[in-house]
């Protein structure tokens, strides 16, 4: 029996150039986020010199900030970087739904991947759990996403 051609993302970040786009906004949470990604792309062979951080005000500008970096040709990737707290208002839905879409929306019309790691919690206490504690750290995950993702389409 014959197996089918694979194609995988080798976890290398040597050579690469990456942007970190971290909001202020929630920023005891999203600092620990940034944390995570830099230490990942960092113990995947990637130097700080080749690294960008972009702090911006909240998640709502993280599509504008994401297609500008794209735009510029200067990155191989993005990861994108926040944390929306549910309130009592629907706020929330609107910022969660328009930062989701308009980051997808940069992704395809610019080939470049974008790992997202914005935090879309109903509480402190999950978002917590999602930045480093036992829910892992969304950070290292999106950093993840993005240089596999970087690796596989760099063989198709």
């Amino acid at each position: 029996m014959t197996t089918p051609t694979t194609i995988a993302g080798q976890l290398n970040a040597q050579g690469l150039r990456i942007a970190i786009v971290a909001t202020r906004f929630n920023d005891f949470i999203v600092d620990r986020l940034v944390g995570g990604a830099v230490d990942y792309l960092e113990r995947h062979g990637l130097p700080a010199d080749n690294m960008t951080l972009v702090r911006i005000p909240g998640a709502f500008e993280l599509p504008l900030v994401c297609k500008k970096l794209a735009a510029s040709g200067k990155y191989d990737g993005i990861v994108a970087l926040g944390a929306v707290i549910r309130g009592a208002t629907p706020h929330f839905d609107y910022v969660c739904a328009e930062a989701s879409k308009g980051i997808a929306h940069v992704t395809l019309e610019y080939n470049l991947p974008v790992g997202f790691g914005l935090l879309t919690c109903d509480s402190i206490e999950q978002a917590i759990e999602r930045a480093g504690s036992k829910g892992g750290n969304k950070g290292v995950e999106a950093a993840a996403a993005m240089l596999e993702t970087i690796r596989v389409l760099e063989q198709l």
